[in-house]
């Protein structure tokens, strides 16, 4: 079996391919663009199966579709679910949510090869794109996250959501950034937090970073249809809400 992975973080494809590794399925390449997976496909014989992340860093991995006919099984690989409604409509295996779980990806797998074995296409579910688009669970039924405990030095620091200003990932750390200015360290995921903050107070703009709708300050129109976010305190990168999530930003705003 042909398999390639195409991701634009590069850690998250080597852990990945580590994955595989334990369960002997070789990865014949790593791509890490739409443009570089579209030369790829130009020049290459296609896979039998590929990992698939949605945004890449130069765009939706959609495109690669718009100009390329890729005749390989996907199983989609991303931290968002709002795409699943267009991977449904591709020659989709299974819509992974990260962090990726190992048990959850060789069910994926072992779907596709008993597919494959009698030539059966191998799609999603509708029943699975309706659990992922709909959320059982109202906002206001669920318990979300009021504060945070952050450890500082040998002390316990209890944190409320209300003073948080945003929330952020560098340099494979993520941060907490209070609105008197201070950062602290969490051990924990952006990815690992998507459940556990109240969705009405904070929203991810973009792959590194949440806001705080209580932090914003002031919202300007930027380049390729993006919009800057400018925080009370926070000035210490532009925090941009990515294109594809512009429209969803808007309405979060209402």
């Amino acid at each position: 079996m042909k398999v390639i992975i195409i991701e634009d973080e590069k850690p998250s494809a080597r852990r990945l391919k580590r994955m595989l590794d334990k369960i002997n399925i070789q990865t014949e390449t790593m791509l890490h663009s739409v443009e570089e997976s579209v030369s790829w496909f130009q020049e290459n014989e296609h896979p039998d199966l590929i990992f698939l992340d949605i945004q890449l860093s130069d765009g939706l991995s959609f495109e690669i579709f718009d100009l390329v006919d890729v005749k390989s099984s996907i199983i989609f690989t991303t931290a968002y679910d709002e795409y699943a409604l267009q991977a449904f409509k591709l020659n989709s295996v299974d819509y992974l949510l990260k962090p990726i779980d190992a048990e959850e990806m060789e069910r994926a797998i072992k779907k596709f090869t008993v597919n494959h074995k009698i030539n059966q296409p191998v799609t999603l579910n509708f029943d699975d794109i309706k659990k992922l688009l709909v959320d059982p669970i109202k906002s206001e039924e669920k318990e979300y996250k009021k504060r945070f405990s952050i450890r500082v030095g040998q002390h316990l620091k209890l944190i409320s959501t209300d003073e948080v200003e945003c929330i952020y990932s560098e340099n494979k750390g993520t941060y907490l950034y209070t609105n008197d200015g201070r950062n602290y360290l969490l051990d924990v995921t952006l990815e690992q937090l998507e459940d556990q903050l109240q969705p009405e107070l904070f929203f991810r703009v973009n792959r590194t970073f949440y806001v705080n709708i209580n932090g914003i300050k002031d919202m300007i129109s930027y380049t390729n249809s993006r919009l800057q976010i400018k925080l009370h305190t926070y000035n210490e990168q532009d925090v941009i809400v990515a294109r594809e999530r512009v429209k969803d930003f808007k309405m979060w705003l209402e």
